[in-house]
């Protein structure tokens, strides 16, 4: 897989635009998926390039304690605004605001394509504990659905091109992790008119085009679910969440760097908290000092 051009940076910025398209619009993830991507018992999780959150809601569902990251501030708006207690923090899939080997999972969904691959994955591999692992996951339309395929003839093979993906190759090439496991999950999307329209325009191809183009590009997508819808219930629309994960390799000594930050405390909270069970009394943990940097982020200087 190619390093992203300047081209493709600027796509993957153009989502600052179409955020709140990409929030109404995008599909979530099966929780199996989940599971098999961060595992079924509370973890330390960092996400990359979480977006507006549409893993993230899946990963607190697992109760898993999550750094959630992302570039943009504009799609990480709609997840401050639902999790509001959730720590978020605008930053850079190479420049992780992680202690070393503090992290139990290394996941970004539908966003490894445009990160700089040799920084994210040392970066990736310096924040995970032993035995730690990074997880990808992918969501494609299934075109082998007729109204599919058109979709997808209409939106162009990009964004198809991209779920369609195998980082098998660049994650061992790094040599930083080990064999890589792969899992594909069926899931559907139900979608009426509006929400349609909504994912077309939340596409980086779509997004970047001059007005006049998108409109006619989605009074297309109009037209294709005025042909096909039968009900009050719209469309569904078939996914494979295509899911890839590896554990880190051993390593030696490795330096802290600056933008890194102690997550080893909230980290144990959320174990004991598991191990206890969800309706299991919580003993009353003691308020850490203002200054532990266990309870503080990076300070983005």
């Amino acid at each position: 897989m190619d390093q992203p051009s300047s081209s493709g940076r600027d796509q993957a910025l153009s989502f600052a635009a179409v955020a709140d398209a990409y929030d109404r619009a995008r599909p979530s993830y099966p929780i199996e998926a989940v599971e098999w991507l961060a595992g079924k018992a509370a973890a330390t999780v960092v996400e990359l390039g979480a977006g507006t959150g549409k893993l993230t809601d899946r990963l607190l569902q697992l109760r898993h304690d999550v750094l959630a990251t992302d570039p943009l501030d504009e799609m990480l708006d709609h997840l401050r605004r639902r999790h509001p207690d959730l720590r978020v923090v605008r930053s850079a899939a190479e420049t992780i605001p992680a202690a070393t080997r503090s992290v139990d999972t290394v996941v970004a969904a539908q966003s490894f394509h445009w990160f700089d691959h040799g920084p994210a994955l040392r970066e990736a591999a310096r924040v995970l504990k032993p035995e730690g692992r990074i997880a990808l996951v992918w969501n494609q339309r299934d075109e082998r659905i007729p109204w599919v395929r058109k979709l997808g003839r209409l939106l162009g093979s990009q964004d198809q091109d991209i779920s369609n993906i195998d980082p098998t190759e660049i994650l061992v090439a790094s040599k930083l992790f080990g064999y890589v496991q792969e899992a594909t999950f069926r899931h559907w999307q139900p979608l009426r008119r509006a929400e349609l329209r909504d994912l077309a325009l939340s596409r980086s191809n779509v997004a970047v085009m001059d007005p006049m183009a998108q409109e006619r590009l989605l009074r297309k997508v109009d037209e294709l679910f005025d042909q096909y819808d039968s009900g009050p219930d719209g469309l569904l629309l078939p996914y494979l969440a295509r899911c890839y994960r590896a554990v880190v390799r051993p390593r030696g000594l490795i330096e802290e760097p600056e933008h890194s930050a102690d997550l080893t405390a909230a980290a144990e909270a959320v174990r004991q908290a598991g191990s206890q069970g969800p309706g299991a009394p919580q003993e009353e943990q003691p308020t850490p000092p203002a200054h532990d940097p266990a309870t503080t982020l990076i300070d983005f200087r």
